[in-house]
């Protein structure tokens, strides 16, 4: 098991990333008022985020910053 990796995935949003021996533990979020607000966090055997995952953090994201 590695350190867990940090990655800009663009808009605002951002993945920490470590490797189990289960697959890929993912967990997307973004950084609001010195918070940090995790919108999905899943575990995939494969290298790149489906795009399903992307587009559920962004629409979570958006619907975050309509209620506040």
């Amino acid at each position: 098991m590695g350190m867990p990796l940090v990655k800009s995935l663009g808009d605002g949003l951002w993945e920490i990333r470590s490797y189990l021996p289960e697959g890929i533990a993912r967990v997307i979020f973004f950084v609001q008022n010195e918070k940090l607000v995790v919108l999905h966090g899943f575990i995939k055997k494969s290298q790149k985020i489906p795009p399903s995952d992307l587009e559920l953090a962004r629409k979570r994201k958006r619907l975050f910053l309509s209620d506040t």
